[in-house]
C-alpha cells in the first residue's frame, strides 16, 4: 500500500512546472539563456505531458499510477539532460565544428532544478506495510 504526501508532491509538481518555463537550461552566446521550450520543443512538450499525467493521477488519487508516472518522469528528465549534452557535442558530425559549438553552448542550472523536482515527486510516495 502506498501513501502520498500531498504537500510534498504538490511542491514537486509546481516546482517542475515553473522550472520548465522560467529557469535557464542552455546558454547561447548571442541570444542569452534559453528555457526548456527554446532548447527543444518536443522535449518540452513530452515533459509537460508527463507532468500533466502526474497531475491527473494526483487529482484522481491514483497513488500507484502517480508513482509510476513520477518514476518515468524522473528518468525522462535524466534522459533529456543526456540528449541535450550529446546534441551539443555532436550536432554537425564534424569534429572541429562540434568542438567549437560545445565550447560556446553551456548547460545551465535549470536542469538541476528539473531533476530535483522530479526526485521530490518520486520521494513523495511512501510504501507502507499493511496491518492485518
Amino acid at each position: 500500500m502506498y501513501i502520498l504526501r500531498k504537500p510534498i508532491a504538490l511542491f514537486g509538481i509546481v516546482l517542475s512546472a515553473v522550472s520548465t518555463v522560467f529557469c535557464p537550461f542552455l546558454k547561447v552566446p548571442i541570444k542569452g539563456n534559453w528555457n526548456l521550450y527554446d532548447t527543444d520543443t518536443s522535449l518540452f512538450l513530452i515533459t509537460l505531458g508527463f507532468l500533466g499525467l502526474a497531475v491527473l493521477f494526483f487529482v484522481m488519487r491514483k497513488i500507484s499510477l502517480f508513482r509510476f508516472v513520477s518514476i518515468g518522469y524522473f528518468f525522462w528528465t535524466i534522459l533529456g539532460v543526456i540528449a541535450v549534452y550529446f546534441k551539443i557535442n555532436n550536432y554537425f558530425g564534424m569534429k572541429l565544428v562540434d568542438g567549437l559549438l560545445a565550447k560556446t553552448l553551456h548547460i545551465k542550472w535549470g536542469w538541476v532544478v528539473l531533476i530535483l523536482s522530479a526526485l521530490i515527486m518520486v520521494l513523495s510516495v511512501k510504501k507502507v506495510k499493511e496491518i492485518k
